[in-house]
């Protein structure tokens, strides 16, 4: 039986650079896609597992790291009905749990978690959406239920998940509020939230002067620590719901409940590591598809251009906070 390969980077160690490596191409498997991959996004989370500060996102190495894809499909495995032979495809499909990643040329990719790319994007665009889509929606729609009029407050409202929570939030019909610095204003208030400058307005002041000390119906943390506690004083009472992505340290809940108020916590990485819940990617990503076709959702996506031999320098812009959005890397053209 002839081995076919392919170019890869691979993470050999914990902290190591990338290394571009020729590997075997993997074949699809009943009820997978083998997707030609075309661009691979990077998340902050992808940097912390190749340096081994992610113990909650465990990846055995040698490993291809990369959660975010567009491609291309090149076959479909046994089962598969929803995809065909030269359908581009987008979705979060591996990078952690044992599951290969997108810093590859090929990747065989479980079906349920890919939907068809939207046809008005490049496969760059498309690669720099799907974690923080999905996060952004469990958090917002899934859990919070936001409705029209709803009052929404989005903490981080022009970082990676952020940036589309608002999106969402103002499709969805709310009205839409979020935290930034004041270099932000202009990428905040162009997605249709209220910028709220959080270094020079405190949470009792932007409570008083956007709900009358009432509250903001929903409350969405991308930032963790110190914000989610600030983030319970603010939910609106009797029914105000706080969301946070990044609730993993100890904090009090009495503010919470002193308003009647509910949290709940998102976890996205639950379909790759325990294999449950993965058709609520693909759906996910297939109503958001309809959304960025309507114009009313669209990512940010950082200039800089890399590739599979320059992945080391894509990683260290994404740590270094400097990027203009999500950094993407071109794997094939």
């Amino acid at each position: 039986m002839t081995t076919f390969m392919m170019k890869a980077a691979v993470l050999e160690s914990h902290g190591a650079p990338f290394k571009l490596a020729t590997v075997a191409k993997p074949i699809a498997a009943a009820g997978q896609v083998l997707v030609r991959i075309k661009a691979s996004g990077v998340n902050p989370l992808d940097t912390k597992i190749r340096s081994g500060n992610a113990a909650h996102a465990r990846h055995p190495l040698p490993a291809v790291l990369g959660m975010d894809m567009a491609g291309t499909v090149e076959a479909v495995g046994s089962g598969v009905t929803s995809f065909r032979v030269s359908d581009d495809v987008y979705g979060f499909t591996g990078g952690v749990g044992g599951v290969q990643g997108s810093l590859a040329e090929y990747a065989a990719v479980d079906a349920a978690l890919l939907a068809k790319m939207p046809r008005n994007l490049t496969m760059r665009e498309a690669a720099a959406l799907p974690l923080s889509v999905i996060t952004a929606w469990e958090g917002l729609i899934d859990r919070a239920d936001v409705r029209p009029g709803q009052k929404v407050l989005v903490h981080g409202g022009a970082g990676g998940v952020g940036h589309v929570v608002v999106q969402l939030a103002v499709a969805k019909g709310a009205t839409v509020f979020a935290t930034g610095t004041a270099a932000q204003k202009t990428v905040i208030e162009s997605f249709g939230a209220t910028a709220i400058d959080f270094e020079k307005t405190k949470p009792d002041e932007y409570l008083s002067a956007h709900t009358g000390g009432k509250g903001f119906d929903v409350v969405y943390d991308t930032v963790g620590g110190a914000v989610l506690d600030s983030s319970f004083a603010v939910a609106r009472l009797y029914g105000g719901h706080v969301v946070s992505c990044l609730g993993w340290g100890t904090h009090q809940l009495a503010p919470l409940s002193f308003r009647a108020a509910t949290y709940s916590g998102v976890f996205t990485l639950i379909p790759l590591t325990t294999g449950q819940g993965r058709a609520r990617h693909g759906q996910i990503l297939g109503e958001a598809t309809a959304l960025i076709e309507a114009g009313k959702l669209a990512p940010l996506v950082d200039s800089n251009r890399f590739d599979l031999q320059t992945v080391n320098e894509a990683h260290l812009l994404a740590e270094s906070g400097r990027a203009l959005g999500k950094v993407v890397v071109d794997v094939q053209t």
